[in-house]
């Protein structure tokens, strides 16, 4: 079970807040709150997992709240911001939110963010508490679940960076290995003429490529990953010196 508290100053959205949260079988309320005071009280003596939020609320809002209880990202209560003002969306990513409900949302919306909430606790439950690697000639060596993991580089079909942690997609693997690590630490271990960064959360092997169609790269199994804006030169130069031409 994922233990959440709601918070939010006005009683009838806290009222719907609370009634959603109660309707997901694997959501455990374990506190309603009117004020981001309470909810500091509550995770100051129980740990939480998840905090649906309100931001704005008089004396300390849901913003503020957040980033000062989410100092450590990889450990602290996942934050999901309710609000009626579309203009605080940047500023709920930049304070590691991973849902955004602008009001008035509905049960369909509410529960695709909770599913969201259930997919990082899982990879949390997963990924080990200290994650290093080592390279050894083609080879790395990564902290996953508690147990060490072998993986031939070559076999590697694309990273995906979700939060702090990595999904990496290994041929003859049927789920992807989850660590607790950043794009740029693996990507230092990582052969820069086989593997290419081309969007802030895709690292392919170059080798793995189906087609490149429009602006993604299709890979097997069908996968289609986007080519972000600031790498598209980069790939784009690479494909250059790969066509045929007459």
């Amino acid at each position: 079970m994922i233990k959440c508290i709601a918070v939010d100053d006005e009683p009838l959205a806290l009222k719907k807040l609370v009634a959603y949260i109660k309707k997901i079988p694997y959501l455990e309320l374990t506190a309603e709150c009117s004020s981001a005071f309470e909810a500091q009280q509550v995770i100051d003596k129980q740990q939480v997992d998840a905090i649906f939020l309100d931001i704005n609320m008089p004396d300390l809002n849901g913003l503020d709240f957040a980033k000062a209880v989410n100092s450590d990202h990889s450990k602290g209560p996942l934050m999901v911001f309710t609000t009626a003002y579309s203009e605080y969306a940047i500023e709920s990513y930049k304070a590691n939110a991973v849902g955004y409900l602008l009001k008035p949302y509905d049960f369909d919306e509410f529960e695709a963010a909770a599913r969201k909430v259930q997919d990082i606790c899982e990879i949390r439950k997963q990924a080990a508490s200290g994650v290093s690697t080592q390279i050894d000639d083609n080879v790395i060596y990564v902290k996953s679940d508690y147990r060490i993991v072998r993986i031939d580089v070559d076999q590697i079909n694309y990273i995906e960076a979700m939060s702090e942690y990595l999904r990496i997609s290994v041929e003859g693997r049927d789920n992807p290995v989850i660590v607790l690590l950043s794009m740029k630490r693996i990507e230092e271990h990582l052969p820069s003429g086989k593997f290419m960064r081309i969007h802030r959360s895709f690292i392919i092997n170059l080798d793995k490529i189906i087609e490149v169609k429009k602006n993604h790269v299709i890979m097997g199994g069908d996968v289609s990953l986007p080519i972000g804006d600031n790498y598209k030169e980069a790939f784009n130069n690479y494909l250059n010196k790969k066509i045929l031409t007459k």
